[in-house]
């Protein structure tokens, strides 16, 4: 069987942005000979995530991620339907996802490593496994949970950085749900700041690249910031931070305006943000999904409620075709995408 799929063909290098050149599509032949425990699967979508960004360095920096190899296939989180198996768990039909998905069109996976999902949980949206039924909608549902302390009934303002993008938007709507009283989005675009407000009820949305930040937090809560949900890091973050409350919480998910530069994960502060945190007792941990897997199924199947009951609505940026996964995901970091990237592989 002839697939297609997509290989790192360079580094960025690491203060370089990625560009789509960075990867190559290729043709192989794959064998439809299974042995034991091996399904073969036909992709249905894949994602682009900005921590793949590290995955392009010789070094990713973080211990849980493993670099992308030259010449080897790019994977990451993935959904498609078996077309044939020798696993007894799955049988030709089923829809399964995984976060080490290969980025072709067709490939021969060991069963066990897959997990089955039922199609009703999002309604037949299947990209939404990758998004917010998946583990995108964990970390921002987990990220409010475990790091936000949100109260219901205690008038607190949350703030969202990268609010636009796929766990921003998600992040935002859960603060509200969970009882925030104001929920600000950042964002890149008059047309992010708009789907923020009108599609996904933010109270207001800043276009941080054509307002002063600081001056219109200021104007838009002017009690303070309680809960900072941060996708991003930089200025932005440092603006936001110089107008949290005491006994504040900054939720660090994200720094995606760093990942292009060699520094480390999260990235140092500047002294006076530093100086803030401590005065005022701000509480900025990292937030890692990954330590909270325990909890992955039920929050799964609320977010899947929320969605199917559109308290939580959806957006999504859809590119067609795998030899279009480069320049999805340079666009991506780039922050040509409202809500979640996808690539649709096949129907």
């Amino acid at each position: 069987m002839q697939v297609q799929r997509v290989v790192l063909n360079s580094r960025p290098g690491n203060n370089g942005e990625p560009s789509p050149e960075n990867f190559r599509l290729e043709q192989i032949n794959l064998t439809s000979d299974l042995e034991d425990g091996q399904v073969l699967v036909r992709t249905l979508y894949l994602s682009v995530d900005p921590y793949m960004r590290c995955r392009m360095n010789e070094d990713t920096g973080a211990d849980y991620l493993a670099p992308w190899k030259l010449s080897e296939c790019a994977d990451g989180g993935g959904v498609g339907v078996v077309e044939s198996s020798r696993c007894r768990a799955l049988t030709e039909g089923d829809i399964v996802t995984s976060f080490n998905w290969p980025w072709q069109t067709h490939a021969v996976m060991v069963g066990g490593g897959l997990q089955k999902v039922d199609s009703q949980m999002v309604d037949g949206h299947l990209s939404y496994f990758l998004g917010a039924v998946g583990m995108t909608g964990l970390t921002a549902l987990l990220g409010v949970r475990e790091k936000g302390h949100v109260t219901k009934g205690a008038n607190q303002t949350m703030v969202v950085s990268g609010a636009a993008g796929a766990c921003g938007s998600l992040a935002g709507q859960i603060g509200r749900l969970d009882g925030c009283a104001k929920v600000v989005g950042i964002c890149g675009s008059d047309e992010k700041c708009k789907a923020l407000v009108e599609d996904l009820g933010f109270s207001t949305a800043i276009n941080y690249r054509s307002s002063d930040v600081s001056a219109r937090l200021k104007e838009t809560c002017p009690a303070g910031v309680d809960v900072y949900f941060d996708n991003v890091g930089g200025a932005v973050s440092d603006a936001i931070i110089e107008q949290m409350n005491e006994e504040g919480h900054v939720i660090l998910c994200g720094q995606i305006s760093q990942y292009n530069k060699d520094v480390p994960y999260p990235p140092p502060l500047s002294d006076k943000t530093q100086e803030i945190l401590q005065r005022r007792n701000i509480a900025r941990e990292r937030f890692m999904v990954l330590s909270y897997m325990s909890k992955a199924e039920a929050a799964l199947f609320e977010l899947s409620q929320l969605v199917k009951s559109s308290q939580i609505k959806v957006l999504e940026t859809v590119v067609n075709g795998i030899e279009n996964m480069g320049v999805a995901f340079c666009s991506m970091m780039k922050g040509g995408n409202i809500g979640k990237q996808i690539v649709k592989i096949s129907d």
